[in-house]
């Protein structure tokens, strides 16, 4: 199916074409499935090379007799219909998903529509009249015919992707992290006190560089003799640069990483762009992060990215409501075109194919990252339209606040609430989707060596206040892209950079590394409330309290929209409010009072342990 080029040039294009790419290869193997069977569609769909004896109507899945057993030797797996496929025949005790003894038309009915399914099937289809896909032809190319200008946007967007890391590289990671973990850094260096703070910090980096290099010896002798038999720290800079490099390499693709030890190794890395600190060690921490557009540029491969099957290379497969089968003909796929990718662009002592490879599985975590962080958003967004319109307003579920009422601090109507969430939730999806471009300037305004921070009270501790020219221009243009598609702004568009409220970048990037952590528990709770409203007991316990299942989500989204954007959590207007950063403060301040909320016991049902990743509220 051909993408329009418009479509492509959108902001989240990469979600468009990957959408289109997977619905594409859904649609290709279902209409193969049903016009020819391949030779391997009766064999058992867990272990692939025995017989299939056994048809499950409950798992819509077909297994050898062996396997069969195994997986249903235990829990409700027991009572799952089967037939056998040779006798076609059902087990005595078989009944349909309703409870109800199925009839011998239900039988065929359902035997012939099993026997469609192909296990691990090979599609071999015509895209565009041109392209075929199969075991040994080259994979399909599902782009539209402006890939040259997706090739375009590709480069730019791989200018933030951070590449992944390798073998070797998350050895030296480990060694970081150690050595992070048993680190006072910031205990020793940001304190006020009467003596040298360059004293301090030089006395903290050589210490830090001295457990790396004791670990180093620790782990492979060797190599730690080699390194540091003369104990010059300055000599091994290159080895010191790219360790600190790795790991702010590894926290940009795992935010919920390092949350302790992360800050500290930023302050390290700043520190040692001081001029004074730079003139005793001789070296700084500091090297540029590697990403996938300059390793490619390093090799003198950038032409890989505009190569039509790098689309298909680095598309993420969704498994939602799909066979196996299906789901195994798009892995293979993928693989055969990242092979054939690696194999068109290697150059032998240039770039390797494992080279190749990396990247591509860089851009595929790219692809990974949005939909773990980006799409709550939208769906809480879409939650919003489903349940709520500005204008039909229902009593029991307005999202009209009041200031002073319920720890509110602004007060809106019905429809002006509507509006201000729908414009928030438009904010944080852009926000999300260019998080990795964030990530780097974020990284250029703390390590540059134009301004210097200054250690200020603000209220939380002593914090490093410092500018963030880099990051504030970004955020003007995202904010501006967010008022012309909510058509419509309510509130200040006020940014906190480098104040008491966000001292420092990095704190810019921690508060709005909540977002997910917060909306992904809550959007995991809305679509588990049917699942548990199944239960008998459960449906009667929700009707008794909230009157129905859809009572029950238009309460939990009504105080969600209403105290999750109501100005509150902070100790003045200033620094809450309606401003940009306010907004969230509110969402983080209603996540801390969910264990208060009626509906608590509805979350703990649909497996809430809390917003942090961890158990407690």
């Amino acid at each position: 199916m051909k993408l329009e080029l418009n479509k492509v040039l959108e902001a989240d294009a990469e979600s468009v074409i990957m959408d289109e790419q997977i619905e594409n290869l859904a649609a290709e193997a279902e209409r193969q499935a049903a016009e020819n069977i391949a030779d391997d569609s009766n064999l058992c769909v867990e272990c692939g090379d025995q017989p299939a004896d056994i048809n499950c109507n409950t798992c819509d899945e077909q297994f050898c007799s062996v396997c069969f057993n195994y997986l249903h030797r235990t829990g409700k797996r027991k009572e799952h219909v089967t037939v056998k496929i040779n006798e076609g025949s059902s087990d005595e005790t078989n009944n349909t998903d309703n409870g109800m003894p199925m009839t011998n038309e239900d039988k065929r009915e359902k035997l012939v529509a099993d026997n469609a399914s192909v296990n691990n099937m090979e599609i071999d289809t015509e895209i565009s009249g041109k392209t075929t896909l199969s075991s040994t032809d080259e994979p399909v190319v599902i782009v539209s015919d402006g890939s040259a200008s997706f090739g375009s946007w590709l480069k730019s967007r791989t200018k933030y992707i951070p590449l992944r890391l390798t073998q070797q590289e998350r050895k030296l990671l480990r060694l970081l992290e150690a050595a992070l973990n048993v680190s006072e850094y910031t205990d020793k260096v940001d304190i006020l006190a009467y003596s040298s703070k360059a004293k301090r910090i030089i006395g903290q980096l050589q210490e830090i560089c001295s457990i790396l290099a004791g670990l180093v010896v620790a782990t492979d002798m060797k190599l730690g003799q080699q390194m540091f038999q003369d104990k010059d720290l300055a000599r091994n800079a290159k080895w010191f640069k790219k360790i600190f490099e790795i790991g702010r390499r590894y926290k940009i693709m795992n935010p919920e990483k390092m949350r302790d030890s992360f800050g500290k190794l930023m302050y390290m890395v700043m520190d040692s762009r001081l001029p004074e600190v730079q003139q005793v060690m001789e070296f700084d921490l500091y090297m540029p992060i590697m990403t996938v557009y300059s390793f490619l540029e390093s090799k003198d491969c950038l032409d890989l990215l505009d190569d039509n099957l790098v689309v298909q290379a680095t598309a993420e497969i969704y498994p939602e409501h799909k066979k196996r089968s299906q789901i195994q003909a798009e892995i293979k796929a993928k693989e055969r075109a990242i092979e054939s990718v690696a194999k068109k662009f290697s150059q032998p002592g240039k770039i390797s194919q494992d080279e190749i490879r990396q990247c591509l599985y860089s851009i595929g975590d790219n692809h990974s990252y949005l939909r773990s962080n980006k799409v709550p958003v939208e769906r809480i967004q879409k939650y919003l339209h489903q349940y709520f319109h500005p204008e039909n307003i229902e009593p029991e579920y307005t999202l009209a606040i009041s200031y002073g009422k319920g720890g509110a601090r602004l007060s809106h109507n019905h429809e002006k609430q509507f509006y201000y969430v729908n414009q928030s939730l438009t904010l944080w999806s852009i926000i999300m989707n260019d998080m990795f471009m964030l990530w780097s300037l974020a990284d250029q305004d703390l390590l540059s060596t134009n301004g210097r921070y200054r250690l200020v009270d603000t209220g939380q501790g002593l914090n490093r206040v410092q500018t963030c020219p880099a990051v504030g221009r970004s955020m003007q243009n995202i904010i501006a892209l967010a008022q012309k598609r909510a058509k419509s702004w309510i509130g200040s568009s006020v940014v906190h950079l480098g104040d008491r409220t966000v001292p420092n970048a990095w704190f810019f990037l921690d508060k709005y590394l909540q977002v997910p952590q917060i909306l992904n528990p809550l959007e995991s709770v809305m679509s588990n409330i049917d699942n548990i409203a199944r239960d008998p007991f459960v449906y009667s316990w929700i009707q008794s309290q909230f009157g129905s299942v859809e009572d029950l989500k238009k309460t939990i989204l009504s105080d969600f929209f209403k105290h999750a954007f109501d100005g509150s959590g902070a100790d003045n207007f200033y620094d809450a409010g309606s401003c940009i950063d306010g907004r969230l403060t509110s969402a983080w301040n209603w996540a801390n009072s969910i264990s208060k909320k009626p509906y608590i016991k509805v979350f703990l049902l649909c497996g809430f342990t809390g917003f942090n990743g961890t158990d407690g509220f």
